[in-house]
Parts: C-alpha cells; sequence; structure tokens
C-alpha cells in the first residue's frame, strides 16, 4: 500500500536513526531481538486493558521493526540467516501482540473481538506463508495490500482512536484478499512455461538477505 517514495523516505530514516547503533557495535541479529522484546512489552500492556497506550507503543515497534534492516544496510553485514530470523521474530511478535489483546476481550467476554482477533491472526499467518511457500519453489511472490508494516498502523491506529472492532473487521477482510492476491499470482506464474525450476534450483532458493520498508528482510 506504501508507495516506493514512501518506502524510500522511511528507509532514509531508519538509517539515519540507526548510525549510532552501528558506531557502539550492535549487529542487526541484536536489534532483531531487541524489536521482538518490545513488541512482548506492548503485549503485556495490552493484556493489561490499556489499549490506548498499547496503541501508541505498537506504533514505536512497528517504526523500531525497519532498524535491523537499515543497521545491516549501513554495516554490508546482510545475510541469508538474518533475514530468515527476522522474518520468524516477526511471526511471534504479531502473534504476542495478538495473545496479549486476546486475553484482554476474553476477560472482558468480547467474544466478537475474540473471533476477529483470530481470524486476523490466520489471515497474517496466511499472507506470509503464501510468500515464504512461493518463494521456497523459486517463484516471486512480494505483491499484495496488506503486508506487515500496514497491519501494524492499521491496528495501531484502531487501538489508539478506540474503534478496534470495526478495525479489525478491516484487517480481517483485507488480510484474506491479500492471500487470496498471492494465490492467484502464484498460479499466473506457474501458467507460464518457465515458471517451474528443478529440485536442485528450489534448493538453492536463497531467502533474502536486507531488511527494512521495501528492502529484502522486508516482512511479508
Amino acid at each position: 500500500m506504501f508507495s516506493s517514495g514512501v518506502q524510500a523516505w522511511g528507509r532514509r530514516m531508519a538509517e539515519l536513526v540507526v548510525r549510532p547503533l552501528a558506531r557502539v557495535g550492535l549487529t542487526p541479529n541484536m536489534v532483531s531481538v531487541l524489536g521482538f522484546g518490545l513488541n512482548v512489552g506492548v503485549a503485556y500492556v495490552l493484556a493489561t486493558g490499556n489499549l490506548r497506550l498499547g496503541g501508541v507503543l505498537l506504533l514505536l515497534a512497528g517504526a523500531a521493526d525497519m532498524l535491523d534492516g537499515a543497521l545491516a544496510r549501513i554495516t554490508q553485514s546482510q545475510s541469508t540467516f538474518g533475514a530468515f530470523f527476522d522474518s520468524v521474530l516477526d511471526r511471534y511478535s504479531e502473534a504476542a501482540i495478538v495473545v496479549g489483546l486476546t486475553y484482554t476481550y476474553t476477560v472482558h467476554h468480547n467474544t466478537t473481538a475474540v473471533v476477529l482477533l483470530l481470524a486476523f491472526l490466520v489471515g497474517s499467518f496466511m499472507i506470509s506463508y503464501t510468500r515464504a511457500r512461493a518463494e521456497g519453489l523459486g517463484l516471486e511472490c512480494k505483491v499484495g495490500l496488506l503486508p506487515r508494516p500496514e497491519r501494524i498502523i492499521i491496528l495501531g491506529l484502531g487501538l489508539l482512536l478506540g474503534i478496534l472492532v470495526p478495525v479489525l473487521i478491516l484487517l480481517v477482510a483485507l488480510t484474506a484478499a491479500t492471500a487470496l492476491q498471492r494465490i492467484y499470482h502464484v498460479w499466473r506464474q506457474t501458467l507460464q512455461p518457465s515458471a517451474g525450476r528443478s529440485p536442485a534450483q528450489q534448493s538453492n532458493t536463497s531467502l533474502p538477505a536486507t531488511t527494512g520498508m521495501g528492502e529484502a528482510r522486508e516482512e511479508a
């Protein structure tokens, strides 16, 4: 959903922020772990019922998620494992946020919100899985209405404005649409004669090695 200009601006801002981190010797993987810890803290705040504060912190944590990729770029320390590790921690972070919110709404007996949260989590994971599975088969799959940065921004704004249930309905619809969009995109590629790859080629397919908004270590 973000234009290439917005993505480029986000990368430049992230690189400015992480330059001091590079000077003190922090690695991209360390920053990824710190970002995950921040998201767990946000999940705890949400579990206590402080939804508006949690919304603010979630937006800040989402911005911090770009820092590991920016650090990898300016230190030229991109790695395949770093891309993999960052993506795994992103999945755990997203799950932690949903678990925190689910706890709050379970305590308040809001079944509608709980069901929507679970549907949103499934949709988010399917967005990531469709891309990972396609790339494992040697196919490109970066299309989609709602990758992780957009999901975090919409969810954070919904919490901040106190309109989480309507926002969750929107997120459930858009995550499902994004997964279907990726399935269709992969199907179209498989119709092309050059789409298939040999098992040896598939096994050599690497995960992207950088990160950040619009970069390869990006979230799906």
